[in-house]
């Protein structure tokens, strides 16, 4: 099965920075899409940042400027740089990719999956 796996959440300063990663690993023919989302506590989840397999971005208002969010096709991976982290980007980063099965059953099926999520911390 395909399966994501993020790393890089933690506790910072707010005006700091910490850079997520998302390694994409199975059976993958190609990856379309690659985005960012989190959820806060209370709060409804919401796009961070996007990025096609055209290296078409787009960003949520709330972090325009202070993310960028890039991939390494090779490695099936997804990076979202953090810089300029306010106590308000605290919230649960989880990735997403959508793309297409290499297995012979579900040869070129496009799938949405979803990583565990890492937690990311900002300190006022």
């Amino acid at each position: 099965q395909v399966q994501l796996v993020e790393s890089g959440g933690g506790l910072v300063q707010a005006g700091g920075s910490l850079r997520l990663s998302c390694a994409a690993s199975g059976p993958i023919l190609s990856i379309n899409n690659m985005a960012w989302y989190r959820q806060a506590p209370g709060l409804q989840r919401e796009l961070v940042a996007i990025i096609t397999s055209s290296n078409s971005l787009n960003y949520g208002d709330s972090v325009k400027g202070r993310f960028t969010i890039t991939r390494d096709t090779a490695k099936n991976t997804v990076y979202l740089q953090m810089n300029s982290l306010k106590p308000e980007d605290t919230a649960v980063y989880r990735c997403t990719v959508e793309a297409r099965y290499s297995g012979t059953s579900n040869f070129g099926k496009i799938f949405i999956a979803w990583g565990q999520g890492t937690q990311v911390t900002v300190s006022s």
